[in-house]
């Protein structure tokens, strides 16, 4: 094996692996270049068991997207619409707590909530959402509103990032999801999601929701005009974060689906382009306890190879995404826990049920 690494120019990689040494961005970059798909996933594999073994996890839970109603319209978006748009929907929070109580009878462990930037919705809805939820069903465990959505709520109540979460939290929050991160480059953001929160932001409200006790995910999308000297970029971005506050759960790479987006003429991403994004990320975030192969995007299939190329998680039933499917997603709505722990098995892994912090609820081995 050492011979075929070094002829692939990744020897000195390995040797930094078996060391507990954090690769640096050049090491980053010749991953990324590397044509040893094989290598690159017997790699990433190498870190995967170190950190959690022969486990794959997958939670029970649900999606809500409460409205499309966004102004920032980035052109590699399909979900967000303009206020008045034939498309555009807003849910009222008796709505929302409606599709809670409609899977009553489900041992749902998490819901996960996001939406668009609505330029009307107040700050109350947030709130009251929130309270609304956890009255109906006071076990579950809330991921809701990305820093985006964060930024924009506290905008709408005037008040503090510090002050919106504090209160969030109080009403039911549990942690926050990775989204909006995108690619944190200036670059990226100035065409192709000008109007939205910049990078910088994005990862200070990340921190500040740490420094809270407040944990949240990350993400980065990939496939569209961003370089690889980007996405190593803000991989660093976030492995720096994690240093400082130590507050990120896991890392998901999201592959971009151009389908009815402004970038509609690129094509989509390969089973290589995604199984090299899950273990360069692997290898760059030492940091970073888990990589989850989010199957809405990249499919089932590619999402359990993806357990053998540094993914340890699946994410879960999810039920009703709207974002990813609005942009020409093909896989289905949801997957049944049976599914999720059929697909892991035949990866060779031990399926473990978690709830949104990780703590395992039955291993299914």
């Amino acid at each position: 094996m050492k011979n075929a690494l070094e002829s692939a120019g990744l020897l000195k990689i390995y040797e930094k692996i078996m060391d507990g040494e954090r690769l640096t961005s050049n090491d980053g970059m010749t991953l990324y270049e590397t044509r040893q798909l094989p290598l690159l996933g017997f790699l990433a594999d190498i870190v995967r068991r170190k950190k959690n073994g022969d486990k794959a996890y997958y939670i029970y839970n649900q999606h809500i997207n409460y409205s499309n109603v966004c102004t920032n319209l980035c052109k590699f978006c399909a979900f967000g619409r303009e206020k008045g748009d034939d498309k555009a929907y807003e849910m009222s929070i008796q709505e929302v707590v409606e599709k809670i109580r409609e899977r009553m009878d489900e041992p749902i462990k998490e819901v996960h909530i996001v939406g668009g930037i609505h330029p009307d919705l107040p700050y109350s809805y947030y709130i009251d959402m929130l309270r609304a939820i956890k009255e109906v069903r006071p076990e579950i465990h809330i991921q809701a509103f990305t820093c985006v959505e964060i930024a924009h709520i506290a905008k709408m109540g005037n008040k503090t990032i510090e002050e919106t979460l504090k209160e969030l939290t109080e009403a039911g929050l549990g942690s926050i999801p990775g989204g909006g991160a995108e690619v944190f480059s200036p670059r990226i953001r100035e065409k192709l999601c000008p109007e939205k929160l910049p990078g910088t932001d994005w990862i200070e409200i990340a921190k500040t929701a740490h420094r809270m006790g407040i944990r949240s995910n990350a993400t980065m999308l990939y496939g569209h005009i961003e370089t690889v000297e980007e996405r190593i970029e803000h991989l660093c971005a976030l492995r720096q974060a994690q240093d400082e506050t130590n507050g990120f759960i896991c890392f998901i790479p999201l592959a971009f689906h151009p389908k009815n987006t402004a970038l509609e003429s690129i094509s989509s991403t390969s089973g290589v382009d995604d199984l090299k994004n899950i273990a360069v990320s692997r290898l760059m975030l030492d940091n970073f306890p888990h990589i989850k192969a989010y199957w809405v995007m990249l499919g089932p299939k590619i999402a359990q190879i993806a357990l053998s190329y540094g993914a340890d998680d699946m994410d879960g039933t999810v039920l009703e995404e709207k974002i990813t499917h609005m942009a020409g997603a093909e896989t289905s709505q949801a997957m049944s826990n049976r599914e999720i722990e059929y697909l892991i098995r035949q990866a060779g892994c031990v399926p473990v049920e978690r709830d949104t912090l990780y703590h395992e609820l039955n291993i299914k081995g």
